[in-house]
């Protein structure tokens, strides 16, 4: 199952408000057939309920539980800020938007977690751009 294309890959984005990146990320899970569009709405109530930005540079949106009927199947996408996004309390560089119709986000969660346990593992990604990285660690 290919949960992760390096096509949604997006690099080097240029700084914007979270709400707008939820919905830049929710866009690309739609494009790239992983969600139907109503998975945006959830994706933003999500992170107006409790914050997707995890700590380290990274935040992890996604829908909230009630939207899971508007996934279409499991996939990532992946987006680096660069400049970095003021999220709440935090700064974000990585931004790893997941529609996962089971409790597969638990796994993709542990991976992410594993990849970039310090900050500096998520600062060097994001300034190299280099996709095929991203792609290997994810």
């Amino acid at each position: 199952m290919d949960i992760l294309k390096k096509e949604n890959i997006v690099t080097g984005c240029a700084s914007e408000s979270h709400e707008d990146v939820i919905r830049r990320t929710g866009a690309l899970l739609v494009a790239a057939g992983y969600a139907r569009e109503e998975y945006v709405d959830g994706m933003l109530e999500r992170d107006r309920s409790f914050s997707t930005a995890i700590g380290n540079g990274i935040a992890i949106p996604h829908g909230a539980k009630e939207y899971k009927k508007d996934i279409i199947k499991t996939g990532l996408v992946v987006l680096t800020y660069p400049g970095g996004v003021s999220w709440n309390d935090d700064s974000v560089k990585l931004v790893i938007g997941i529609a996962a119709s089971g409790d597969e986000h638990i796994e993709i969660l542990e991976r992410v977690v594993d990849a970039f346990e310090d900050a500096s593992a998520v600062e060097a990604v994001v300034a190299t751009n280099d996709v095929d990285r991203l792609y290997a660690l994810l």
